[in-house]
């Protein structure tokens, strides 16, 4: 794809620019920490693509459209104990993370449900465009793509709701520097950080009492620092009565209690809204405290984001299994909207021992090159690719914990080519090829039979290596980015 934006063939020129648009990542927030420096009073700007990447609108436009629908589907799947419940049964067999974050779900349906029945869900459905598909199916217009295909959806800590707009506002720099003004309106608008602020308010208001706090759940180290402190400082933009306090679950396992009317009391303070920005992965749970305090938290009067079900109903074997033929008609009536819902979905399989299991384990090692192989986790770095997918599923073949594990089918998205720019960059760069990942942020507040709160909440671009598996900023595999929509 191609998206007509040209930078400076003079290297001077180019090399100007890049500094340029290094001091303005620095000067505006868009920074993380560095996980190699161990001052954590040092930032370090975000690796980014120098222009924005091409990004097909009509595929941009229906993306957000289908997000509320995605919200609706995800609330109602955590609504539905027996199917979490389930659909899970094989894999907390195995898989002791997901059997941990199950026991606790076990534990609140067995005292009768939820004490706070309204949940916040702050999602996150990212997308990829495929190219690997027939004739036939490509657009009128013989676009190198026919479609996109859902990668996964995040229900917690949904991050890049400042490094999304910040990305944007970098590439509205950088295009009025290159003297592209008539191209900034290519540029999607993008409010994901006062949208996701507006609604950790709203729940707030929703709770009902002016002097509770909202609890930032944070990790024991936050190198996405501006990504988490900017949401805190715009929810105080906007409503400076509320306070917000932050600590991680080693903290708050000395520190949380249950009031009487079980409200999550946290050094004195009442707390309204829990917002989870970590707690997906294993290594954030140290011991059996970290555990309890989560269940303590589930326990409590608090509107939390995420719930426990919702935490699950992020999992890859939640996602395997919606896309089953008619699962979602579970969730979703309107039969249009089932099968838009399903268009998205790229193929998923099941490991169980059975025969499509087994038929699975054999399509893996005959031919890995077509798979990506995910395990039950967040935070990336978690899945497995190419000959490695073949080597793991001959040694687990026949072992209990194959299970744990789903098989997806690689999607093929087209290549571009940009500058990427990183901290370590010598300024000697050059082009290279590129592939996008698009993230549509997503709000519902519900309860089990209302919803008040349903919208799409803005965006943001992730851009690797053509070459490369990962693609995490945070890891430093991949770049911000932004997408400029093209016709």
């Amino acid at each position: 794809m191609n998206s007509t934006l040209h930078l400076p063939s003079l290297e001077k020129e180019l090399e100007e620019l890049i500094k340029k648009a290094k001091d303005w990542a620095l000067m505006h927030g868009m920074c993380l920490r560095s996980k190699a420096n161990p001052n954590k009073n040092v930032l370090q700007f975000a690796p980014f693509i120098l222009l924005p990447s091409p990004f097909p609108r009509k595929e941009f436009d229906n993306a957000c459209h289908i997000q509320t629908v995605l919200n609706i589907l995800i609330h109602g799947v955590a609504q539905d104990y027996n199917f979490l419940k389930e659909t899970l049964e094989e894999t907390i067999k195995v898989d002791n993370f997901t059997k941990e974050l199950f026991n606790i779900c076990k534990i609140i349906n067995d005292e009768g449900g939820p004490t706070q029945k309204v949940s916040l869900g702050i999602l996150r459905s990212d997308l990829m465009l495929e190219t690997n598909c027939l004739k036939e199916k490509m657009d009128e217009k013989c676009m190198p793509y026919c479609c996109w295909k859902q990668v996964e959806i995040n229900t917690i800590a949904s991050g890049f709701g400042w490094l999304g707009p910040a990305s944007t506002e970098l590439h509205k720099f950088v295009l009025r520097e290159l003297g592209y003004h008539e191209k900034i309106k290519n540029l999607p608008e993008n409010n994901a950080l006062q949208i996701i602020c507006s609604s950790i308010i709203e729940a707030w208001n929703i709770y009902g009492n002016q002097q509770a706090v909202i609890l930032f759940v944070i990790e024991d180290i936050t190198y996405n620092i501006c990504d988490q402190r900017f949401h805190e400082f715009e929810i105080r933009k906007q409503n400076p009565n509320v306070k917000i306090i932050r600590q991680n679950l080693t903290q708050l396992a000395a520190t949380a209690t249950l009031g009487a009317k079980m409200e999550l009391i946290v050094d004195n303070y009442i707390v309204a809204v829990v917002y989870y920005r970590c707690g997906y992965e294993p290594g954030q749970y140290h011991t059996r405290k970290e555990w309890d305090v989560r269940l303590l938290i589930e326990k409590s009067l608090a509107i939390k984001c995420p719930t426990i079900q919702y935490h699950l109903a992020g999992t890859k074997k939640i996602q395997q299994a919606l896309a089953k033929p008619d699962v979602i008609r579970k969730f979703l009536k309107n039969e249009k909207t089932c099968t838009e819902i399903k268009e998205i979905f790229t193929d998923l399989y099941a490991l169980d021992f059975n025969d499509h299991g087994n038929a699975a384990i054999e399509m893996g090692i005959t031919d890995p090159h077509r798979f990506v192989l995910k395990p039950q986790r967040e935070g990336g770095c978690n899945n497995k690719y190419g000959l490695d997918i073949k080597h793991f599923l001959e040694s687990v073949k026949n072992k209990q914990e194959r299970v744990a594990w789903i098989l997806m089918n690689k999607i093929h998205p087209p290549i571009h080519k940009s500058y990427i720019i990183r901290p370590e960059n010598n300024i000697n760069i050059k082009p290279q090829e590129l592939v996008s990942e698009l993230g549509i942020f997503g709000i519902i507040i519900a309860n089990e039979n209302n919803v008040y709160v349903n919208k799409q909440a803005g965006h943001m671009l992730r851009t690797k290596l053509a070459n490369s598996n990962e693609g995490g900023v945070v890891t430093g595999l991949g770049a911000c980015d932004s997408p400029f929509l093209i016709d």
